[in-house]
């Protein structure tokens, strides 16, 4: 292990290290006295150096996804009076965004007072910061006071706009870019994803495919573009989807892209939700490395197909593979058990979540219980649960007791259910059809008329239902 600040220095922005080695660099450098500014005598540029040795350590702890680490280190920085520069904030920002978001105004703060506000790389860093924060209008103003921006500062932008539903303005941006790439590209198809749009996020990368930039080359899609137009393909509920996502897939192959475990991920989840489980399993069995939200996507594929046991026997297998659940892996088994009518093994494995993977059960994790225990018509023990939530009942969870009672012929809680249901959802006009009917049933034709009648006053029209067969 080398000793001198200069060498440390090299090997900390040398290559990945393992965690353990950042560790022993950092004791190495606390116990050498390197960090402290008033005991580097022997160099002249002692704060210089200290301040170098400060921003590698916080890369590195950061590369390590130890985003608080990052900031604790920055409080050592200061104390030790090592002058922070244009260096140290980016991973800053980019910590404080993943972990402590409080810390976004005093971090600018600090900028302002160490006279880099007007680096380019901190004020992209910025506009990346607001922009997970959902502060749009704070986003565009540091975007406006880039003087020249670059292409990634444009990105920046447009990944800003589509996080916070602005589809109009990342449009607009994306037209009067000087130069764009596949980020620029991808950033759009995401953002209109992101905001369900799914048909203009297919188009978008149509208009991607067939464009040419001013050095008459094609930009091609990389691994996020592949993801998010997938996704897209996957979240269409008109017809062609299938056959757009199989298009998709078969460029993939003709041109001998490599596919990365997301893009198959996002293939699995493609094919499953439009009914084509022998695609999913094919795609699934040929990979070779799999992630946490590959096994998610088969077994919520298998689990809306009709293969209940089968979702639960992934489960299992994905255990024994040494992954961890996570919160989408439950969604999945509980929806499996629910379409199984597996009440025993659901609320087991409910229990399983805090108790043994330390996962907190969420909104969609109750909603999963629910209808769980609504389709074996156990509506008391559901609406005993819903009941015990540390959180106020939404639509999903509403939903499923309510269709659970029309199921069982509850119609005096369905009555109850759907009141609350009207209640969150006014304009919806399918919750003003079905509570009428349901007064119906019940022979109060007075309040089944009222509710026709308040539903024609209040403009909301009926969607005609229709079937549709998508092509192949």
């Amino acid at each position: 292990m080398p000793h001198s600040p200069e060498s440390v220095l090299q090997l900390l922005q040398s290559f990945p290290k393992p965690p353990n080695q950042i560790k022993q660099i950092h004791s190495l450098l606390i116990t050498n006295g390197h960090l402290l500014c008033s005991s580097n005598v022997t160099f002249p540029n002692s704060k210089c150096l200290s301040t170098l040795l400060y921003n590698a350590l916080q890369r590195a702890y950061l590369s390590l996804g130890q985003a608080r680490s990052t900031l604790v280190l920055f409080t050592h920085m200061l104390a030790h009076q090592s002058p922070p520069n244009s260096h140290t904030f980016p991973s800053l920002i980019k910590a404080a965004a993943s972990c402590l978001p409080s810390l976004g105004k005093p971090l600018h703060t600090q900028v302002v007072k160490r006279g880099v506000l007007r680096d380019p790389f901190i004020q992209t860093s910025f506009v990346s910061f607001y922009a997970h924060l959902g502060e749009l209008f704070d986003a565009r103003k540091v975007f406006e006071e880039i003087s020249q921006p670059c292409i990634v500062a444009y990105n920046a932008m447009l990944d800003a706009f589509g996080k916070n539903g602005d589809m109009r303005s990342a449009v607009l941006l994306f037209d009067c870019m000087p130069e764009r790439d596949v980020v620029s590209w991808t950033s759009v198809i995401d953002g209109f994803g992101r905001n369900g749009c799914f048909h203009e996020a297919v188009k978008f990368f149509e208009k991607m495919m067939v464009h040419e930039d001013v050095m008459s080359c094609s930009v091609k899609p990389n691994e996020a573009t592949y993801v998010s137009v997938l996704s897209s393909c996957a979240n269409i509920d008109g017809g062609g989807s299938l056959y757009r996502g199989k298009q998709i897939h078969g460029y993939a192959i003709r041109n001998e892209i490599e596919l990365t475990v997301f893009t198959q991920t996002a293939l699995i989840d493609l094919y499953g939700k439009k009914g084509c489980l022998r695609s999913a399993v094919n795609v699934f069995d040929q990979m070779v490395f799999r992630e946490v939200c590959t096994w998610n996507a088969m077994m919520s594929s298998l689990a809306s197909n009709g293969r209940e046991m089968e979702a639960l026997d992934a489960f299992e297998k994905m255990k024994v593979e040494g992954q961890h659940p996570n919160e989408v892996t439950f969604v999945a088994v509980l929806t499996a058990c629910a379409r199984g009518k597996l009440v025993e093994l659901g609320l087991k494995l409910f229990k399983s979540m805090l108790h043994e993977f330390g996962i907190v059960p969420t909104m969609e994790h109750y909603g999963c219980i629910v209808d769980l225990l609504g389709r074996a018509g156990l509506l008391k023990e559901a609406t005993d649960i819903i009941s015990s939530m540390p959180f106020e009942p939404d639509v999903s969870v509403l939903g499923a007791l309510f269709g659970a009672c029309k199921i069982h012929g509850a119609f005096e809680l369905a009555n109850i259910v759907g009141q609350r249901l009207l209640d969150l959802q006014p304009r919806h006009c399918g919750r003003y059809v079905t509570l009428s009917n349901v007064n119906a049933v019940m022979g109060k034709w007075d309040h089944a008329a009222d509710l026709r009648k308040a539903m024609v006053e209040a403009g909301i029209q009926k969607v005609p239902a229709y079937s549709l067969i998508d092509s192949i």
